[in-house]
């Protein structure tokens, strides 16, 4: 599924380079304001600090949300507290878009996450001229040239890239290109399948120096404590998000974490 979910994004980047060519892209993102820095947003503090995600589906929960406005929804996540705004932008199977990400930067004062299947270089100009400050880079769909290739681009734009990781193995590929901001999904990309303890298992194995942050899987302020025992400083979430009134639950979600 992640194989797919990679090529239908990488096959979308084309048809709209067709359009809209990596040299017109490319400038539009060296024109714009220089990104906020993430790194510091979402560095370890004495409570965990939450990524907040708009996404309106998935390919494991269908429908989620409709989220017709998704400045309005990231405006009510930086009200509760989020460190971060994440915004999918992959339209097959999530029903996001670029202009999502265009609207959601233009309301919220916080650092905003392209979240895509990245695979090309004009999808990292694409993420800069749209105004995103951080770049997700799943190593799994990324063999390591690429991966570093992409990693490196996304630091001389002047973004942050988000390395997501689902294993010991690609955690140290992670390491190996010196990543700062480093994700552990619970959620088994290739067969979607969750293991919550995940995050727990590999988390000593982040670097010391970079900022461990635990994916998926996060409903309640359960799992925010439960994540913030294992030692994450971040937790991303999406569903429980767009589910339920954002500020009371992102309020919860601190104070678990705190």
């Amino acid at each position: 599924m992640l194989a797919d979910l990679t090529a239908g994004a990488v096959a979308d980047s084309e048809a709209r380079a067709s359009e809209r060519p990596l040299a017109v892209v490319e400038a539009a993102a060296l024109a714009q304001k220089p990104a906020l820095d993430a790194l510091k947003a979402l560095e370890p503090a004495d409570r965990v600090k939450i990524i907040a995600e708009v996404k309106r589906a998935s390919p494991s929960r269908g429908d989620l949300a409709t989220i017709p406005d998704p400045a309005f929804q990231a405006s009510r996540y930086e009200l509760g507290g989020a460190s971060a705004i994440s915004v999918l932008t992959e339209g097959r199977r999530f029903k996001g878009s670029l202009a999502d990400l265009e609207a959601v930067k233009s309301r919220v004062s916080v650092p905003v996450l392209r979240k895509d299947f990245i695979a090309n270089e004009y999808q990292v100009f694409e993420a800069r001229a749209s105004g995103a400050d951080l770049v997700l880079l799943i190593v799994a769909a990324l063999d390591q040239v690429l991966l570093a290739r992409l990693h490196t681009l996304t630091l001389e734009l002047g973004m942050t890239p988000l390395v997501e990781t689902h294993s010991g193995e690609e955690l140290a590929r992670a390491a190996d290109i010196g990543a700062r901001l480093i994700g552990i999904n619970a959620r088994n990309l290739s067969t979607f399948e969750l293991d919550t303890n995940l995050f727990g298992s590999l988390a000593d194995r982040i670097p010391a120096d970079a900022v461990k942050i635990a994916e998926s899987a996060v409903l309640s302020p359960a799992d925010v404590a439960h994540y913030r025992s294992a030692g994450a400083d971040v937790v991303l979430v999406g569903e429980a998000l767009v589910t339920n009134d954002p500020v009371t639950t992102l309020t919860a979600f601190l104070e678990a974490g705190s």
